[in-house]
């Protein structure tokens, strides 16, 4: 459920500052992390639990360092 609600809050962000994300944190993979919501949302039955394990080791970090940062802005 938490991926879902970042899922949202980051699409809501890109709505009002469109671009931003990418352009302060290139290398995060900001498409991904909203199109996971999708997937969690519209596809739960279908997903690879091992997949999600290896998003939350590999990519979770980066994500939650690149909002931190956007936080204290």
């Amino acid at each position: 459920m938490q991926f879902l609600a970042i899922g949202e809050a980051l699409k809501l962000f890109e709505r009002h500052w469109p671009g931003r994300l990418q352009a302060e944190f290139p290398s995060v993979d900001w498409k991904g992390a909203m199109g996971f919501r999708d997937v969690i949302a519209h596809q739960y039955f279908d997903l690879d639990s091992e997949q999600v394990l290896l998003i939350c080791e590999q990519s979770l970090p980066e994500l939650i360092a690149a909002v931190r940062a956007l936080r204290q802005r």
